[in-house]
């Protein structure tokens, strides 16, 4: 007969997974450690496979082990929601949504919209992706997209909040070299897993004799090459004045200019959980845009 995992199994393996040791697992739980030792042997062998593997760094947990830990926190977090949700009445906003957005929207826009308002909805849980592309929300793995496109794809529905303009970024040493010479400054660029990008084509176009030193395959690792001193490069300008040491160098690039789209899917719209981060993300997003 195939052993049938408990709620208690679940509990045991993820403190395990957080403690990385007898001692600790059996303080998350309030048992004692010989307790956690023989439940952990007793379940592997009704399983059939290891779930730790014993190290000097403690107990590292097997692929089987680490997806049973993921079931939990979401066991975890279900339970949670249920105890807000009773706390504060049946109006509360709970769930898991999957958000998926570049490295550079999550780290310069999103990350401080969500720092703003996630505070005010405990049993809102998010689960954050970064992609570049839609892939992702197609297949269903994500139920928000943020995304920096002027052709959102037509089986997705949501809001434009702002566009995005692009300038020369870089060291303010930079400066008289970049406009006397631009091809005597390092050049950073997008790799050919994003030679579509609008920054790419205006290089083509404006300066074709340049010749990028530095190639990176997204805007996050591009902006800090600039922030580290080496060259210069094309970035959002909502990036550039996050970034220690860099100045503006240009004005903004003509035909670079991106709209930002908030998306999701037709039959994920009508969620509250998702309607919600639509309505709290969208004016504040606009803003940060509009600040530019």
């Amino acid at each position: 007969m195939q052993y049938q995992i408990s709620h208690a199994d679940l509990s045991l393996v993820l403190a395990l997974v957080r403690g990385r040791s007898l001692a600790k697992a059996a303080e998350l739980l309030k048992v004692d450690v010989s307790t956690v030792f023989r439940s952990i042997r007793r379940m592997e062998a009704a399983l059939g496979t290891a779930l730790f593997v014993k190290s000097r760094k403690g107990y590292i947990p097997t692929g089987t082990a680490q997806a049973l830990a993921e079931q939990a926190e979401r066991a975890e977090q279900a339970l949670d929601a249920a105890r807000v949700a009773l706390e504060h009445g049946e109006q509360v906003v709970s769930g898991t949504v999957r958000l998926t957005c570049t490295d550079a929207v999550l780290h310069s826009l999103l990350l401080p919209a969500l720092a703003e308002f996630m505070p005010a909805y405990p049993a809102l849980s998010l689960e954050l992706a970064t992609s570049n592309t839609f892939a992702n929300l197609s297949r269903r793995d994500a139920d928000l997209a943020l995304r920096l496109t002027n052709t959102p794809p037509e089986h997705l529905v949501g809001r434009c909040l702002g566009a995005a303009s692009y300038v020369i970024c870089g060291r303010e040493e930079f400066r008289e070299r970049l406009t006397e010479n631009p091809a005597s400054v390092a050049w950073i660029a997008p790799d050919d897993a994003m030679q579509d990008h609008p920054t790419v084509v205006w290089r083509s176009e404006h300066m074709p004799g340049v010749m990028p030193k530095y190639r990176c395959s997204g805007i996050s690792a591009i902006a800090q090459l600039v922030s580290a001193g080496l060259g210069v490069a094309a970035l959002p300008d909502y990036m550039a004045h996050t970034l220690p040491g860099v100045e503006q160098l240009s004005d903004p690039l003509p035909g670079c200019d991106t709209e930002l789209w908030l998306l999701t899917r037709p039959d994920c719209r009508a969620l509250r959980s998702v309607q919600t981060l639509f309505d709290e993300l969208t004016p504040r997003l606009r803003d940060a845009l509009g600040r530019q």
